[in-house]
């Protein structure tokens, strides 16, 4: 996933360019607060719609526009390929992490879910 991506320009002013779920889905990846991560599943589940897959293709596509590091594996693992700037947006951004096993290549932590993990507890516009 880059940080430019075919959303930039949809987003711009060209929003009608984009699928209404693609929309949707990143309408709530931008309203995770700084420090907090939703699962691909979390992200279906407050839409009411899709699944963790669908999901997943939208922020693969689109997720450039949006804090893509917000949105996440449930087991915590960094976005393969993109470990370090997620990395660095998560250490910016305080979200808590776990410190990686010695056996993790190229000891990489890991989200600390239990406390990272956002429910969209007072957000507005919950579907």
């Amino acid at each position: 996933m880059n940080e430019q991506s075919p959303a930039d320009e949809a987003r711009g002013g060209h929003a009608d360019v984009l699928p209404e779920y693609a929309e949707r889905v990143l309408d709530v990846a931008e309203r995770i607060p700084p420090g907090r991560v939703m699962t691909y599943g979390d992200v279906a589940e407050w839409l009411e719609e899709g699944g963790p897959r669908q999901v997943g293709r939208v922020m693969a596509l689109y997720g450039g526009a949006v804090p893509w590091w917000r949105v996440v594996r449930s087991d915590g693992v960094l976005l393969p390929g993109h470990e370090l700037r997620a990395l660095a947006h998560y250490r910016a951004e305080g979200t808590p992490l776990k410190q990686a096993a010695r056996s993790a290549a190229g000891h990489v932590p890991r989200l600390d879910m239990r406390r990272a993990r956002w429910d969209g507890a007072g957000a507005e516009g919950h579907t």
